[in-house]
């Protein structure tokens, strides 16, 4: 860490959301983890899934080890613009969620009615192939 560290907005932080470059916001501080990526003992993705925000209540609600804390340090790169973060119960999704969100509602009314009307389906097959091999017998 240098004498001044440095100050990124999430939006520059957010540009790092990849498994080739993950950047994370853990306490107001915010760390180039790339490197610890296949070492996770988690796997990759969770921290992939965790770029984009901060990632704070996520890293405490795992209840990392004081080893991994001591970790991070190697992975510093600056601290957050806390002004740049959302807050709390103001963080709205993109559009391209709400969308999907939409079309998985839609759906699921369908797999409701196909999960009611498959077990008569199945009721109404097993009956005619019960008379159907009694006729046979």
């Amino acid at each position: 860490m240098g004498s001044e560290a440095k100050v990124l907005s999430l939006e520059e932080v957010s540009k790092h959301a990849t498994k080739e470059d993950c950047w994370l916001v853990i306490s107001g501080k915010v760390y180039d983890i790339t490197p610890f990526l296949d070492d996770h003992p988690g796997g990759d993705e969770v921290l992939v899934l965790a770029t984009r925000k901060d990632a704070t209540e996520e890293f405490e609600d795992v209840g990392h080890s004081q080893n991994a804390r001591d970790m991070l340090k190697d992975y510093y790169v600056g601290d957050i613009d806390v002004n740049t973060l959302p807050q709390k119960g103001q963080y709205y999704k993109p559009p391209s969620a709400s969308a999907s969100k939409q079309a998985s509602a839609a759906g699921s009314s369908n797999n409701t009615i196909l999960m009611l009307l498959l077990p008569i389906i199945i009721m109404l097959l097993a009956y005619a192939l019960y008379f159907y091999a009694k006729k046979d017998a």
